[in-house]
């Protein structure tokens, strides 16, 4: 069944009415088309151009990576050679049985003719898990974390809060004067609050001039003194995270709560401080996670008797170490 095409007549264009203008040219008749049936598929446009291929890597080409990749790549990288690599190490010593011999600790696996024997010595793990005097310090370095967290916490965001509110030409001011602590050895910097919190030390002299104390007030090798350098040496970790955020937040936000009518309290508890919870975290982690392990600070500044993982591990190696005498255990 085909349909007649309709004649098509042609009609003057304006242009060609209109003196000095040339016609435009005409459109060329429309085709007309057989139908074979309803359901005849119609043809798809064709385009002159030709059709475009995505490109891809052949052979060799294939095993470069790409500049996304190098970029991902090298601090990964770093992270499985500096840490996992040694962390690695360390689980395999902790679970091989020790011996006399360079290096002190047996091979977890040896082959027995066509038999691979692996040995896991868990001893090491039953003793920390059991050994009151292990779970002590454990508990105890956890405590000291903590409460040294919440310690810098309560000082760090006020002090973040106040940097990042500050005027701009005055922040890089002030966040040097958290950062220049840094351009000091740790290590001098705590044998620093040695020479200030000792009994000799310039705080003492300085209570006696004043006359605020007339006697020694001990203010190192205590619960205090370690305080006052696990704060200190950590307090910067806590503060660049916070500022880093709330030098970048919206401050139309704080002032649309107050527009509905939250006061200035309540506007922190309920947009500012639940958007900077992401960086409190990061903070907390920063001070908490190397806290429990520290131990230049409680072995200068700390208590005789203050049990914490990191004396305990040098206790422990010590004893183990040739050439060194052991260490009592603290009473």
């Amino acid at each position: 069944m085909t349909a007649a095409t309709a004649p098509t007549t042609s009609r003057p264009s304006a242009a060609a009415s209109v003196p000095g203008l040339s016609p435009a040219p005409e459109a060329a008749p429309e085709a007309s088309v057989a139908l074979q049936g309803e359901d005849a598929p119609v043809p798809a446009p064709q385009s002159d151009a030709a059709p475009t291929s995505v490109a891809r890597p052949r052979g060799w080409r294939r095993l470069v990576p790409s500049g996304r990749s190098l970029v991902i790549g090298v601090p990964f990288g770093f992270l499985l050679l500096f840490f996992m690599l040694p962390f690695a190490v360390v689980v395999k010593i902790s679970l091989a049985s020790s011996r006399l011999g360079v290096p002190p600790y047996a091979d977890l696996a040896h082959l027995d003719g066509h038999q691979l024997a692996i040995r896991l010595d868990l001893s090491s793990y039953v003793s920390v898990l059991t050994d009151s005097f292990y779970f002590s310090a454990y508990v105890n370095s956890l405590r000291v974390a903590f409460i040294t967290t919440l310690i810098c916490l309560a000082i760090g965001y006020p002090t973040a809060w106040l940097i990042a509110r500050a005027r701009a030409d005055r922040r890089s001011l002030l966040m040097m004067g958290v950062i220049i602590p840094f351009w000091t050895s740790y290590l001098v910097r705590v044998y620093a609050w040695v020479g200030l919190l000792k009994d000799q030390g310039l705080v003492n002299r300085f209570l006696h001039w004043s006359g605020l104390s007339h006697d020694t007030v001990h203010l190192m090798q205590n619960s205090f003194g370690l305080y006052v350098g696990m704060v200190y040496s950590y307090l910067p970790y806590m503060i660049l995270p916070l500022y880093a955020f709330l030098v970048a937040m919206d401050r139309r936000l704080g002032e649309a709560a107050g527009d509905l009518g939250a006061r200035p309290w309540e506007a922190f508890a309920t947009v500012t401080l639940p958007l900077s919870m992401p960086a409190v975290v990061a903070g907390s982690l920063l001070v908490f996670i190397p806290s429990v392990g520290e131990y230049v600070i409680p072995e200068l500044l700390g208590a005789p008797d203050e049990l914490m993982i990191g004396r305990v591990m040098w206790s422990t190696s010590s004893t183990a170490s040739p050439g060194r005498s052991p260490r009592p255990r603290p009473a």
